[in-house]
């Protein structure tokens, strides 16, 4: 099989560079006005800034479905977790708060970055933590917001899906949320899959970023499934949510259709959805 084209080493710094600078813009924005705005101007800058980072890497978006619309109230996005980039390409689109794990609110720069745009952090080795977060998480969706999670805990290399945990799906039933399914799937522009954009595994950002910087270009292709209406039909605990989720993405991705479900019934509580 012939291998797939790189950049020169002139492009990678190039991109290296004018990502260090749109890092360095987003850090002023934040440090300066961001936080004195509203809602509805924070996500105009919001998605300007993700469309922004994914045009220095060369990544275009692919839309396929209906997107719900720039900031919808009261929604849950559930989305297949490949990348650090999954966050972007679905703010270039769909603006919204994510769940977090607790860790990156610790990070230099960027845990006061994400903090500031709203996220809601989670213990992920503390499975009583779920329940804090589900009712902020629940809270906020009741207030109109729109909020994000990856139900798989963690990321693959996008070839295939993980088993989805349950817990955070709770949040969605008080109010009778929205839960827009979304598949994520990262290609090159003759579509071909490719795992350049993959922050799975033993891969550090480092070698991630470096995977992406030098590929000449490639495309996110975002599908949105049915909406599904929390509370309503067979839909009505958190199993039967995430199930109909996963089983949405899955067939956008054409994989197939898992047997038998994610999570089992019997479990007090799952281990909860963050990013990684």
């Amino acid at each position: 099989m012939k291998a797939s084209p790189t950049t020169s080493s002139a492009v990678r710094l190039g991109r290296l560079a004018r990502l260090g600078w749109h890092f360095a813009l987003g850090i002023f924005i934040v440090a300066t006005r961001y936080r004195r705005l509203a809602q509805a101007e924070r996500a105009v800058i919001t998605r300007r800034w993700s469309t922004q980072l994914l045009h220095i890497l060369g990544i275009r978006i692919e839309i396929e479905g209906v997107n719900p619309g720039f900031y919808p109230p009261n929604t849950l996005l559930v989305a297949n977790h490949v990348s650090w980039l999954d966050i972007f390409a679905l703010n270039s689109c769909t603006v919204s708060r994510f769940v977090a794990k607790q860790e990156i609110r610790t990070w230099p720069v960027i845990g006061w970055l994400v903090e500031t745009g709203g996220t809601l952090f989670i213990d992920r080795s503390n499975r009583r933590d779920a329940s804090r977060v589900n009712q902020l998480l629940s809270n906020a969706l009741a207030n109109g917001s729109c909020m994000a999670v990856f139900p798989e805990a963690t990321t693959s290399d996008g070839t295939g899906m993980l088993p989805f945990k349950a817990s955070l799906f709770e949040a969605a039933l008080p109010s009778s949320s929205i839960v827009q399914p979304v598949a994520l799937r990262y290609q090159l522009p003759d579509g071909r899959l490719t795992t350049a954009a993959a922050y799975a595994g033993d891969t550090t950002f480092w070698q991630s970023l470096r995977a992406v910087l030098a590929t000449p270009s490639m495309v996110v292709k975002i599908s949105y499934g049915t909406p599904l209406k929390a509370g309503c039909g067979e839909l009505t605990t958190r199993f039967a949510l995430s199930d109909a989720a996963r089983r949405s993405i899955a067939a956008s991705l054409k994989l197939p259709a898992p047997e038998t479900p994610d999570t089992a019934r019997t479990a007090p509580a799952d281990p909860p959805a963050v990013a990684r």
